[in-house]
């Protein structure tokens, strides 16, 4: 019984870990990086395509 105590304090712990960074991270407004890396992948499609062959099939 005693590591179900265990086990529920550990996640308790953990939870409001997680809870206490993501306010911190809401307050200083860190997530702007994040939004600006999600976007990154998205420039390399401006780029124009490299031509394809048609026809050559292995």
């Amino acid at each position: 019984m005693d590591a179900v105590y265990l086990t529920l304090f550990v996640s308790l712990v953990l939870a409001s870990l997680g809870v206490v960074l993501f306010v911190w991270s809401h307050r200083h407004k860190t997530s702007e990086h994040t939004d600006r890396l999600a976007l990154l992948p998205l420039e390399d499609d401006a780029r124009p395509a490299l031509p394809t062959t048609k026809g050559h099939h292995r």
